[in-house]
C-alpha cells in the first residue's frame, strides 16, 4: 500500500468515522456542529483525494479500491445516525418514507459495489466505472446529509427540512445512477458464459 498524499487522505476519512459516532452522540450544545464540521471535512477529502490522484499522478489499485469503500461508509454511518434518532424522525415529514430512502441509498451501494466486483471478475469492470451521474448522486446526497446533520435553522432558514427535501432528491438520483449502471452491465448479466 502506497501511503502517498491521496491515500492518507483516504484513510483519515475512515478514521473519522468512529469519531463522528461519538461526537453525534456527546451531550454537548455544540455536537451537531462538530458532527457537521466532520462530515464536511470528509467529503472535502473526497474530493480532494481524486483531485491530488490526478494531478500528483498518484493512483493506486489501493487507492481505486479503498476511495469508494471510505464514501460508502461515511454516508452509511451518516445515514444510519440520523435514522436511528428519535428527534430527527420526529421532525422529517414521513419516518416510513426517511427510512425507506435511507434504506435504498444504503442498499443501492452495497448493490452497486457487488456489481463491480462481479464486472470486475469477468474482465469488464470499466463498463461500470464511476461516471458522472455518480458524482452527481454523491454530491446530492454529501449535501443533504451535512444539512440534517447541522439541523438547526441557520438565519431563520430551516436546514434540516431543506436538507430533508435534498435527501429525497439524492434517492431519486441514486436510483438513476443504479439504472445506469445496471443497463451498462445487463449485456453481461445476461450473457450465459461456458466455463
Amino acid at each position: 500500500m502506497p501511503l502517498n498524499t491521496p491515500n492518507i487522505l483516504t484513510l483519515i476519512r475512515l478514521l473519522i468515522i468512529p469519531v463522528l459516532v461519538v461526537v453525534y452522540f456527546m451531550p454537548s450544545r455544540n455536537a451537531n456542529e462538530i458532527v457537521t464540521f466532520l462530515f464536511l471535512f470528509a467529503a472535502f477529502t473526497d474530493w480532494l483525494d481524486g483531485y491530488l490522484a490526478r494531478r500528483l499522478n498518484q493512483g493506486s489499485p489501493f487507492g481505486a479500491f479503498l476511495d469508494p469503500v471510505a464514501d460508502k461508509l461515511i454516508v452509511a454511518t451518516a445515514l444510519i445516525l440520523l435514522a436511528s434518532d428519535r428527534e430527527v424522525l420526529d421532525a422529517v415529514y414521513s419516518k416510513i418514507l426517511f427510512t425507506i430512502v435511507t434504506c435504498v441509498i444504503i442498499g443501492r451501494e452495497i448493490a452497486i459495489s457487488a456489481l463491480r466486483e462481479w464486472m470486475a471478475g469477468i474482465g469488464a469492470r470499466s463498463s461500470v466505472a464511476v461516471g458522472m451521474i455518480g458524482k452527481i448522486k454523491t454530491t446530492a446526497q454529501m449535501l443533504a446529509i451535512t444539512l440534517m446533520l447541522y439541523n438547526d435553522p441557520l438565519f431563520g432558514v430551516p436546514i434540516f427540512k431543506i436538507g430533508e427535501i435534498a435527501l429525497y432528491l439524492a434517492a431519486g438520483l441514486t436510483l438513476w445512477s443504479m439504472f445506469v449502471y445496471l443497463r451498462a452491465a445487463w449485456p453481461s448479466l445476461v450473457e450465459e458464459r461456458v466455463n
